[in-house]
């Protein structure tokens, strides 16, 4: 069984027992996370998809850490203009564990 669900503007397919990066939750580590806005459930041949979403289905998940990823560096550069610029970025993250889907 698994599903499609949306969180900070991403869809992620989710399988029980599964660790996923999402976009930082404001959960305490160790709390359990119900996500409703779930797209579609699959198990085995037999598929649901909502319109957008379906009705009373929940992905639920316990939060395992908070954490920040990997620098990625910007580099903005104009030939021959004398121009050139650097930034930095990471980003927050929340790890997840998924314990169940329901639907």
């Amino acid at each position: 069984m698994y599903a499609v669900f949306v969180t900070g503007g991403r869809q992620f397919r989710a399988v029980p027992g599964e660790v996923i990066r999402v976009e930082r939750l404001d959960a305490d580590v160790g709390a359990a996370v119900e996500i409703d806005r779930v797209l579609m459930i699959g198990d085995g041949e037999s598929v649901r998809i909502g319109t957008p979403v379906l009705d009373g289905a929940k992905v639920s998940a316990k939060v395992r850490g908070h954490g920040r990823a990997d620098k990625i560096h910007i580099v903005k550069f104009r030939r021959r203009k004398h121009h050139r610029k650097q930034m930095g970025h990471r980003q927050h993250y929340t790890e997840i564990e998924i314990t169940g889907i329901t639907g």
